[in-house]
């Protein structure tokens, strides 16, 4: 089979299009015949020697993939050869075929395309752990998602609304916060005009996020806290904005408040297992019913990553960006 390589570390040129060893189904695993993966951020980072995959997972990047089963390995129930897919991995996904463990996949949902169902997986299982299974965001209380045009963001926007929340979504420009509302969100900012924490405090009545998604780390902390509301609940996804800074613990005892900092990647099959059972009660209805959708904005051909991957880093998508075997 073919897979995208990363003889050494760099920029997009770095990938490598090359024809290795194909998989094989252990036990408790499938071999899915891939018919599409996307990017993520994490992709660029280990593209860049900065992020290598955790023990035993392929190397080759890919967090997410969709496609047919093509092989089931001893001690696997309840799929088989031919099904359509989606599924998490640790790694894998910008190659031809990946194997799986058979608690990370997902059916293809009703209404959506195996192509398009490539854009699911990693977004659904990070937004429902961390907004709703972490910081337990319910109905009536206001998320605010950073990077609300994003992969995450765009998710984290439906789904919020679809559980009945108020979603705030910073943003840059015009286009990309027009976006966010037609996906539902009520509140929009932009982090480029305006300074968040004065924004989400005017259209809240002083109130604040119950729950912020934040992707940027560092750069956020402080301000984050500060747009908490009581009891407010911090969960951070990313370091774009760097990883150290100082945090004020007087200002969180005195909102009640509460930090949280997670990974998806590294956790174990077990933990995995259990988001995407998750995934598969409470997001896949959604889903099926048309209420919440991928949102994909563009296609590329896998041997063509590099250019997936430069569209990211631009930063001027909305959405997922997919790449297509």
């Amino acid at each position: 089979m073919y897979a995208i390589t990363i003889p050494e570390p760099g920029g997009p040129e770095a990938l490598v299009w090359a024809e290795v060893p194909d998989p094989e189904a252990g036990e408790g695993e499938v071999v899915v015949e891939v018919a599409a993966g996307a990017v993520n951020r994490a992709d660029l980072l280990q593209r860049q020697g900065h992020y290598p995959p955790p023990p035993g997972a392929p190397v080759y990047p890919g967090l997410e993939c969709s496609g047919r089963i093509a092989e089931v390995g001893e001690g696997v129930t309840g799929w088989s050869v031919g099904d359509e897919v989606c599924a998490l991995l640790a790694g894998g996904g910008y190659a031809q075929r990946v194997a799986v463990p058979a608690g990370q996949l997902l059916p293809v949902p009703d209404g959506v395309g195996v192509v398009e169902a490539a854009a699911l997986p990693e977004v659904t299982a990070t937004v429902w752990s961390n907004v709703f299974m972490v910081a337990n965001l319910r109905p009536g209380e206001t998320l605010l998602v950073h990077g609300g045009a994003s992969g995450i963001g765009t998710m984290a926007v439906q789904l919020a609304k679809a559980v009945g929340a108020r979603v705030a979504v910073t943003a840059g420009g015009p286009q990309k916060l027009e976006r966010c509302r037609e996906l539902g969100a009520d509140i929009l900012i932009d982090y480029r005009e305006q300074d968040f924490v004065a924004a989400l405090k005017d259209a809240t009545d002083g109130a604040g996020a119950d729950v912020i998604l934040d992707i940027m780390g560092a750069k956020y902390l402080s301000r984050n806290i500060d747009a908490l509301a009581l009891s407010g609940r911090l969960a951070v996804i990313g370091m774009q904005g760097g990883s150290k800074a100082e945090l004020d613990l007087g200002k969180l005892l005195a909102k009640r408040a509460a930090v949280t900092a997670t990974s998806l990647r590294g956790r174990p099959r077990g933990e995995k297992a259990a988001i995407i059972a998750a995934v598969r009660e409470h997001v896949w209805p959604l889903v099926a019913d048309g209420k919440v959708r991928p949102v994909v904005h563009a296609s590329v051909p896998m041997e063509n990553a590099a250019e997936a991957h430069r569209a990211l880093d631009a930063g001027d998508h909305v959405g997922k960006i997919l790449l297509t075997v």
